[in-house]
């Protein structure tokens, strides 16, 4: 940059501004240095391929849903479950009886996940979409979701609760039974909360073989807290009466992860 180039620059910017400008200036000349134009294109590059990497990923994994949906969407489900009961108890601190982290209720999830959750979605979802194939109108949509909320979600919500009760240890027709009882209404609420929006959404923005991927991940991060959240309470409560109210914060084994009476 010539002398006089220089000497421009300073006359025509304001004072106030005279900093950012000789920061930007040094920046564009400094050539291949570390701080120089070459290293902003190089940050530059390295998103851009960041980037194209995320989308070809993406749309392979749609192609993959197209293809085959049902099988993709176990797999998706199955790890997702399996990922859920692993930072769960990561985030309440809950380990088992040899400290770890990976209790055997993560290969539990996973199974569940994959042979329970995501064929049941699958299917559900796929009735609600068929029943309401090429209706656009607001009407439909707003009927769709009162659908959605009073039919499927309490299906999916009544095996969900289901399936922990089983994986926690209940092996009767009546523990399996309270479970659900207890949980149902609190796990609905949740849902009511939620499904509208989620599925507004989807409506919106997302063609329809993305649903049930999308779903699930709404429903890991809402299943991860509530999961997280139960967990500390448990152990909490397991303090209270095995320490009192100063005991000990260690993570319960997973013997004592079951529910009382099973």
């Amino acid at each position: 940059m010539s002398v006089k180039f220089e000497e421009t620059i300073r006359t025509n910017v304001p004072a106030g501004k005279h900093d950012l400008a000789h920061e930007v200036g040094n920046v564009l000349t400094r050539g291949g240095g570390p701080n120089g134009y070459l290293a902003v294109r190089r940050v530059v590059a390295a998103l851009v391929e960041k980037g194209e990497a995320y989308n070809g990923m993406m749309q392979s994994y749609l192609m993959q849903l197209q293809s085959n949906p049902l099988r993709t969407k176990m797999l998706t489900s199955g790890t997702l479950s399996a990922l859920q009961e692993f930072l769960a108890s990561w985030i309440a601190h809950d380990r088992n009886k040899n400290g770890h982290y990976f209790t055997s209720r993560v290969p539990k999830m996973a199974v569940y996940g994959a042979l329970v959750s995501a064929p049941l979605g699958h299917f559900l979802i796929s009735i609600l979409q068929k029943v309401f194939a090429g209706r656009t109108s607001l009407r439909a949509k707003i009927l769709q979701i009162v659908v959605s909320n009073l039919v499927i979600s309490p299906i999916q919500n009544s095996v969900y609760l289901a399936s922990m009760a089983i994986i926690a240890g209940a092996r009767t027709f009546h523990q399996v039974r309270a479970t659900v009882k207890a949980g149902f209404m609190p796990v609905m609420k949740i849902s009511w909360v939620t499904s509208p929006v989620a599925l507004a959404f989807a409506q919106k923005f997302l063609p329809e073989q993305t649903w049930v991927p999308f779903f699930n991940i709404i429903s890991f991060v809402i299943g991860t807290y509530i999961n997280a959240h139960t967990k500390k309470k448990r152990l909490a409560a397991l303090r209270r009466k095995h320490y009192g109210e100063g005991g000990s914060t260690s993570g319960r084994t997973e013997d004592s992860a079951r529910r009382p009476g099973y």
